[in-house]
């Protein structure tokens, strides 16, 4: 089942943004602050969102608390989001077909 504060979570930007960030590779709180010019407590309180829906994982090294991505929640929404990525696919088919059915007949009236 989807985790409410998995898409509370990713419904703010700079919380994607992170994820975008930590999807590439373990990264410091720091090299965030650096990465997306945002101050430090902005930053950690993004984390401490991101941590509590359990979209990042962290670790320690010596001094640093390094993030990771943690991919089991977003293939959680991935698989939940199935069926109306679906039912949009349908529609937009359908839409297409439509669409060039009535490209004929719209080309036939502009030249008339």
């Amino acid at each position: 089942m989807l985790a409410t504060g998995v898409l509370e979570a990713i419904a703010e930007p700079n919380r994607r943004q992170i994820l975008d960030a930590v999807r590439v590779r373990e990264r410091s709180v720091s090299e965030l602050v650096d990465q997306l010019e945002m101050s430090q407590p902005g930053v950690s309180r993004h984390l401490r969102v991101l941590r509590d829906a359990g979209l990042v994982a962290v670790r320690s090294d010596a001094q640093r608390r390094l993030y990771r991505i943690r991919s089991e929640p977003l293939r959680d929404l991935d698989e939940w989001l199935e069926p109306y990525r679906a039912e949009w696919s349908d529609r937009l088919d359908a839409l297409g077909r439509h669409l060039e059915r009535s490209r004929p007949e719209q080309l036939s009236e502009e030249t008339s």
